[in-house]
């Protein structure tokens, strides 16, 4: 007697549904479809990142593990802006290792570690000038944040950097 296995995908995202994947931030699914890979079917999550202009296709059954995950939940979303208004903790190492760190920070996906990027690397008008690679840094933190807040709000994305520099202005 041959027992016949079938697997059951469950898939946790809809077309339709905005999700953050780590390295590129906030993406919409536009579709799933299946794919032959090396003679094997493959589902997959079909992203569009329209910031980027780009198309990412996800197989469903490692979506998890590739750090998919949906918009934060409105509690995450006030523990980030708690966030944003702390008082910045810079490290005193060498630039070079605090990047890396930052960097670790904007692509792990989480919203408060980004949050926490955003927060160490803004300058008031009355503090000094920050260098080349700080600003690329706090950029790409400040959009990759305010993406998702948008996404989140249901506004654009500059009205949701207005949100997050009105926090960061308050807690200066």
């Amino acid at each position: 007697m041959t027992a016949v296995m079938t697997q059951v995908v469950v898939q946790d995202f809809t077309i339709g549904d905005y999700v953050v994947y780590p390295a590129h931030g906030v993406g919409k699914i536009g579709g799933v479809e299946t794919q032959e890979v090396a003679g094997l079917s493959l589902e997959v999550y079909i992203i569009t990142f329209d910031h980027e202009k780009m198309t990412l296709r996800v197989p469903t059954r490692k979506a998890k593990t590739a750090g998919l995950r949906p918009l934060a939940s409105g509690a995450v979303v006030t523990q980030a802006m708690t966030t944003l208004k702390g008082r910045a903790r810079v490290k005193r190492t060498m630039w070079s290792r605090r990047a890396q760190e930052y960097e670790a920070k904007i692509n792990s996906g989480d919203l408060i570690s980004i949050a926490e990027v955003v927060r160490d690397l803004h300058r008031a008008d009355n503090q000094p000038e920050q260098s080349y690679s700080e600003r690329q840094l706090y950029e790409s933190a400040l959009d990759r944040m305010a993406r998702e807040v948008a996404a989140i709000e249901r506004i654009d994305r500059d009205a949701a950097v207005g949100l997050l520099t009105k926090s960061l202005i308050k807690a200066a």
